[in-house]
């Protein structure tokens, strides 16, 4: 193989690994295409750039760069002269996936707090003459994950994890 093809075989490995990578933390597998495409990138890249590259659609393409910029990820960039979007990986790709992947946890077990507490008020809400053991066991099950779950949430809101997440 020659050099060229080697560059280009790499680069296309790499970007399916971060989509699957991706897809398998929830974020779907066009936005972990999308950030490690960039990511291995000199310059910026139009959309049309990504999605020709890419072989995805503009519309996809679209909504995975901005999802990525909403986490700071990557940051869109001007270009003197252009009318079309141009992005580029954030300059700190490291200190940007700490920040956003912690956002993301962060948010889904808040998510999964409130279906907790949801779904025990709704076991709350049982009233039988005798004792079900299914019913018992549920709650016990129930309360034993919310716990888990506000000490996961004391843990992402400590002091230290926030410095650690810091520029």
């Amino acid at each position: 193989m020659e050099a060229s093809e080697n560059i280009t075989t790499a680069r296309f490995r790499l970007v399916e690994t971060g989509g699957r990578t991706s897809q398998d933390l929830g974020l779907g597998r066009i936005v972990g295409q999308v950030l490690v495409y960039l990511y291995l990138q000199p310059d910026e890249c139009s959309l049309d750039v990504l999605e020709s590259d890419l072989g995805l659609s503009k519309a996809s393409v679209s909504v995975a760069a901005r999802q990525l910029e909403t986490l700071g990820l990557v940051n869109r960039v001007w270009v003197k002269g252009e009318r079309k979007k141009y992005y580029r990986s954030a300059d700190n790709i490291a200190s940007a996936l700490q920040k956003g992947l912690l956002s993301i946890v962060r948010q889904k077990v808040d998510n999964f707090g409130e279906e907790l507490d949801s779904s025990m008020e709704l076991l709350e809400g049982v009233t039988l003459q005798e004792k079900n053991r299914e019913l018992e066991f549920l709650k016990q099950r129930v309360g034993r994950a919310s716990n888990l779950q506000k000490r996961l949430n004391k843990v992402l809101g400590n002091p230290l994890v926030r410095l650690l997440t810091k520029n």
